[in-house]
């Protein structure tokens, strides 16, 4: 039995309104909502951790941060799905005020964060590279997984883990980056997470 094209073209419409609706940024008022600056520490001697049978994730340091979500984007067929479901666009500081962030376009994708805005930057542009990052986010269970992709443009997250260098069977390697102020290809964060609380 062949399925009319019409009930296609529905089913996709309301997957997309499905996926909109759950998925919509939270309307947020102006002010600073994260004063806290991201925290890395040391690792005291080499860890490495496997994960999912394949990838081995070796520690580079210790890491937390709480931030507003700027953007939200799942992966499910690039190279990197498996290993890095989720990545989060985060801010903190102006980054996380709304006055700030409304006056910039912000989107993402093919595992980059960009951002853009009219006339003039509304906070200097070294600013926003400071206090913004996109995240690679590699979860620890299921539950965090399913945290990660219910998390909404707008909300406040704490996590915790570690940044790391993940090395894949045919020895490709994907590596953190390890400072706050860098841009471009590389600059994302790697973050084997180890706690993920939305606030």
């Amino acid at each position: 039995m062949t399925i009319p094209w019409r009930w296609v073209f529905i089913a996709l419409i309301l997957f997309s309104a499905w996926q909109y609706w759950h998925n919509r940024p939270l309307a947020v008022s102006p002010g600073t909502l994260v004063k806290e600056i991201p925290v890395q520490s040391d690792i005291a001697k080499k860890v490495v951790y496997p994960h999912g049978g394949k990838y081995q994730l070796e520690a580079l340091a210790n890491f937390e941060i709480k931030a507003r979500v700027l953007g939200k984007e799942i992966y499910q067929f690039d190279r990197g799905a498996e290993l890095v479901p989720v990545d989060l666009a985060l801010g903190w500081g102006r980054m996380s005020d709304s006055a700030v962030i409304d006056k910039l376009s912000i989107t993402q994708g093919g595992r980059f964060y960009r951002y853009r805005w009219e006339d003039a930057p509304p906070i200097p542009p070294n600013e926003i590279i400071s206090h913004s990052a996109n995240m690679h986010l590699i979860p620890t269970s299921p539950a965090i997984e399913k945290k990660m992709k219910q998390v909404r443009p707008g909300q406040i997250v704490h996590i915790t883990g570690q940044l790391v260098e993940a090395r894949a069977p045919d020895g490709a390697v994907w590596r953190s980056s390890l400072t706050r102020d860098d841009s471009g290809n590389g600059a994302c964060e790697l973050i084997r997470v180890e706690s993920f609380d939305i606030r």
